[in-house]
């Protein structure tokens, strides 16, 4: 096993979504817990797998500033339907920045600043996020080549700059509302997320 995490325990989670195959383990280098959620349904040689980054505000409190929380639900439908792994990797609140730093953040997209000059002016990274466990994770399952449930083009480059090779990027449009449609097209315009913004937008935010 790579020396970026340690194995701690393997159990099985009953969801709404299906019954997950759940291992956890240790990020050395930053202290976080991270679990991938197994979907042991017969799957193809090249799993899906979803990297999904901890979202407290749009996961336990319905945020729709957002679309984490109908993300994070869509992957575990598919994963469980399909066969694959949700990676769901704490530590990166706000893209990277911490949960006090992104309602700071909050604050100042109130005050008329986009998601990226709002990470910018608090002095922090417009993404902070890193990878390392996360293919870490993946080469200790056995996987070394995905289908990637991503809108994010750099999810898919730093999989690649660690040695996992992603042979189709799979979109994951959803969430999208009122609320929050300049944020995603402030993503699709200064971050490079790869959205189809052209379409209609939904009432609700499990689209």
């Amino acid at each position: 096993m790579s020396d970026d995490i340690r194995f701690e325990v393997e159990t099985h989670l009953p969801t709404v979504h299906g019954t997950f195959r759940v291992r956890a383990y240790h990020d050395v280098e930053t202290g976080d817990d991270h679990l991938a959620l197994i979907g042991d349904v017969p799957g193809d040689d090249v799993p899906l797998v979803r990297l999904h980054s901890e979202c407290l505000t749009g996961e336990a409190f319905g945020s729709m500033k957002c679309e984490c929380g109908p993300q994070l639900r869509t992957a575990m439908d598919v994963v469980a339907e399909h066969g694959g792994v949700v990676l769901y990797l704490r530590g990166q609140e706000g893209r990277g920045i911490g949960l006090v730093n992104k309602l700071r953040a909050y604050h100042l997209q109130e005050e008329g600043l986009d998601t990226v000059d709002a990470n910018l002016a608090l002095g922090l990274p417009a993404d902070a996020r890193d990878y390392t466990a996360a293919a870490a994770i993946l080469r200790d399952l056995g996987i070394t080549r995905v289908r990637l449930l991503t809108n994010n083009p750099l999810k898919q480059a730093a999989l690649t700059e660690h040695g996992i090779e992603v042979a189709e990027r799979v979109p994951l449009e959803v969430g999208r509302n009122a609320v929050n449609d300049h944020y995603l097209r402030t993503k699709a315009e200064r971050m490079g997320h790869l959205l189809h913004l052209d379409l209609p937008i939904e009432d609700e935010q499990d689209a």
